[in-house]
């Protein structure tokens, strides 16, 4: 944030430094105009405002991490104010998605600010080792209001807001990388009440489950303290995910503790060419797209939030449908249904799968025209997969997957229709699921090779 040393992942510990991060006397802090620039533009997509002016502070406190005895950071001028984060009702728990208690909720943000991360303690058995390479790179936090009611709601607020920050480009929010890491206030009040209770910081949440995991313990532990006549005192606890509980670590510091003053060597910040710098940089967000999907191309609700998840995957998915002559609603149905089935087995992403979206759409547009049954498209797919850059028609004619011949399917189909008399009576009653079981008995008569669709609309002509 304030140096020019690498912020790469994995590199060898206490390699990525130099006298600014590590805190060495007569070092000075130089701003990283990106890191700006991006925090400004996380708070465009939030709907954050952006004081005019925009100030660094100290948080003066001494632990082995910051070898200063004070942090850089942003104390009553931070780079954004207020906005929210909406929770997308496909990012809650899947077992929780059927029983949202409030639909379309929005979780109001206090602030986002920027500073310097410090650098990574690790507790051994009878020691502590430190890893600089961290201290000095670009940290924003954001902090909500007290808002979120329940370990459920805390998840899809993570969710959605890693989805947000991919979506702009501002981080890849992988928790495994320490890129997204998210330290949860917890407090509880008796009902009717509206003081929250004493709060409780909960920190080590290696992963969005583990959060949701720990609150669900905490808010018990909590609650069973106080119903048995205890008290709670401000403090820092752990979350120990092996063992399921949370641990004490230290007491909390209150803000007055840290003793916050203007960073004498850094000047602030006047933020509004940069808020009009980065205005254009905002892009169509999660649930903007998945509305464009849904009215542009007919697409499920459903469908539309999972396409849009992921910006890739929505590139990818709009590629395709635009390149098909097929209904979108069939495009986004082998998207969903095969082609992320495939990305997941491979674990790849859509940028990297090798069916591109012109290939997937023709081989849509070879069961649209009839060429090929569902089924035989998908052995298309899978061929696609192993050997990409191949013209799907040709590798279903390789396939043998030739159009039949109509007559022949006719007389097919005549054939079940005489051989069944009590179906075809059943299916003129009104019983027209029947349809599927005469296209069963064609199908297998003509080895699968007749079109599906193109059997059951004749069995329907000739009967309905």
């Amino acid at each position: 944030m304030f140096c020019s040393c690498r912020t790469s992942f994995g590199e060898e510990p206490n390699t990525n430094v130099c006298p600014t991060c590590l805190g060495l006397p007569g070092s000075l802090p130089v701003l990283n105009k990106a890191a700006i620039e991006q925090t400004v533009l996380a708070g465009l997509l939030l709907e954050c405002r952006t004081p005019e002016i925009s100030k660094w502070d100290r948080k003066n406190y001494f632990y082995p991490d910051m070898p200063k005895n004070y942090q850089i950071s942003q104390f009553d001028l931070p780079l954004c104010i207020g906005g929210a984060v909406p929770l997308y009702d496909h990012n809650y728990p899947k077992d929780y998605q059927k029983n949202i208690a409030r639909p379309g909720k929005k979780v109001g943000l206090t602030r986002i600010h920027l500073e310097e991360d410090v650098a990574k303690s690790t507790h051994l058995a009878s020691a502590s080792v430190i890893d600089f390479n961290r201290a000095g790179t670009p940290l924003m936090e954001i902090v909500s209001e007290p808002e979120i009611e329940t370990p459920e709601e805390a998840f899809a607020y993570l969710k959605t807001l890693q989805q947000i920050l991919i979506y702009g480009g501002i981080s890849d929010a992988d928790m495994e990388k320490g890129q997204l890491r998210c330290d949860v206030n917890v407090s509880v009040r008796k009902e009717g009440e509206e003081q929250l209770g004493t709060k409780i910081e909960l920190k080590n949440m290696n992963s969005i489950s583990a959060v949701r995991r720990a609150l669900h313990h905490e808010i018990k532990r909590q609650v069973d303290v106080l119903e048995q006549g205890g008290t709670h005192a401000q403090a820092t606890w752990r979350w120990n995910d092996d063992a399921g509980v949370t641990e004490f670590m230290r007491g909390k510091e209150d803000a007055h503790d840290y003793r916050y003053f203007p960073d004498p060597d850094l000047l602030p910040v006047r933020s509004g060419v940069i808020v009009d710098r980065m205005r254009p940089h905002v892009p169509e967000l999660p649930h903007e797209k998945a509305d464009r999907f849904e009215k542009d191309f007919e697409v499920t609700n459903y469908d539309a939030n999972v396409l849009a998840s992921d910006r890739t995957l929505a590139n990818y998915f709009e590629s395709a449908a635009k390149a098909s002559r097929a209904p979108a609603k069939k495009t986004a149905n082998w998207v969903i249904n095969t082609l992320l089935k495939h990305l997941n087995d491979d674990n790849l992403t859509p940028s990297t799968s090798p069916v591109s979206p012109e290939s997937l759409a023709a081989t849509v547009d070879l069961v649209e025209a009839g060429t090929v049954s569902n089924n035989q498209a998908k052995e298309v797919f899978e061929a696609l997969w192993k050997s990409p850059g191949q013209d799907p028609a040709r590798i279903a004619r390789e396939l043998g997957f030739e159009p039949a011949d109509t007559g022949a399917i006719d007389l097919l189909i005549d054939e079940a229709i005489s051989t069944n008399p009590d179906k075809v009576a059943q299916i003129q009653a009104g019983n027209e699921k029947l349809v599927n079981w005469l296209t069963g008995q064609v199908m297998k008569s003509s080895q699968d090779k007749a079109n599906p669709k193109q059997v059951t609309d004749s069995i329907r002509a000739k009967l309905l």
